[in-house]
């Protein structure tokens, strides 16, 4: 396993990502210990999580079962470097009171109280903000977190889908009160999705924070889904489906596979391999609901992708470029 240090920080994490999103959900907490086993046998230790992971009546769940994976013991919790998130309402239906949700102090304070007791730790390694929250100064929200980092209850701050103006308003705060500010950014970016690389990719780099792209595989779409479907094994919904009704992107998405299949690359690890290959990234998160699944995104730590691959993955799904550039001269 490769290793890389956290954005500006001293901190070592894998170059992949384990997202336990569909922990609970999708798959049972026995397969998800097994999941974790085998990417912490591999060498890989970093994982992601969230409290509002689970869903609907059952948010919460998926921190739960990586707490039971902690308390198994065996250096599993030394091993990992732990990040979760806050921002989402922890309430049910007809319990989701105001300030149960967003970067209050006082949601802050509960949240982070909350996701500990769960995942059965004393502290988090990565403590993320979900999203924006247009209506707390970062004022409040870094003066929360510095208790916090006195405590000894969160190490360091991370944002998730935050503008680059967003980052560089944070940090500028953070710097004005002494304190770290954030030192890492988890946004939507892969071969499909590459806007990040407008003035988000930009403004993490240039505050040091380390890049963790989630959907690396576009909701599966470059994992090949036109083959996939082709022989049956995939049927597409929500989402994907409404992007493969596009013509425009279903021959992108055809043009990319049949690239692969001239270079005899698998689309799934290929996907994953050009984003090891991008200026800031520190890993990208892969989510795995099977053993199977996880052991297809270690291999894409071994691909390595030729300059000539690399051309034409840039001809199938160009980058905006970057800003102002992209929108004006």
């Amino acid at each position: 396993m490769e290793y890389t240090q956290l954005g500006r920080t001293g901190l070592k994490v894998s170059r992949l990502v384990l997202g336990t999103m569909n922990f609970g959900p999708q798959t049972d907490e026995p397969t998800s210990h097994a999941i974790m086993d085998t990417a912490l046998d591999a060498g890989l230790n970093f994982f992601d999580t969230a409290n509002v992971y689970g869903w609907g009546e059952n948010k919460g769940r998926t921190e739960e079962i990586v707490g039971s994976w902690f308390a198994k013991g065996d250096g599993r919790r030394d091993r990992t470097v732990l990040a979760t998130k806050v921002y989402g309402n922890m309430g049910t239906d007809g319990d989701a009171w105001p300030n149960h949700d967003k970067l209050s102090a006082l949601n802050i304070r509960r949240a982070v109280e909350a996701s500990l007791k769960r995942l059965g730790t004393d502290y988090i390694d990565v403590y993320q903000f979900h999203h924006i929250d247009r209506a707390t100064p970062f004022e409040e929200i870094w003066q929360a977190v510095d208790v916090l980092i006195q405590q000894g209850k969160v190490l360091y701050a991370g944002s998730s889908n935050f503008p680059g103006y967003k980052i560089a308003q944070a940090n500028e705060t953070a710097a004005r009160r002494g304190s770290v500010g954030l030192v890492s950014e988890q946004c939507l970016y892969n071969l499909f999705e590459r806007r990040a690389e407008m003035e988000v990719i930009p403004a993490a780099q240039e505050y040091g924070l380390g890049v963790i792209p989630w959907s690396p595989l576009h909701g599966g779409l470059l994992g090949g889904v036109l083959k996939k479907e082709a022989e049956g094994k995939r049927r597409t919904e929500g989402r994907a489906a409404a992007t493969l009704a596009d013509p425009a992107a279903r021959a992108k998405l055809q043009a990319y596979e049949d690239l692969l299949d001239k270079h005899g690359l698998a689309p799934g690890e290929t996907a994953l391999a050009w984003l090891l290959t991008r200026p800031g990234v520190t890993g990208p998160i892969v989510g795995p609901r099977t053993p199977e699944q996880l052991a297809g995104a270690l291999r894409a730590l071994e691909t390595e992708l030729s300059d000539e691959v690399l051309a034409g993955l840039d001809e199938v799904f160009p980058g905006p470029g970057p800003s102002p550039e992209a929108f004006a001269w």
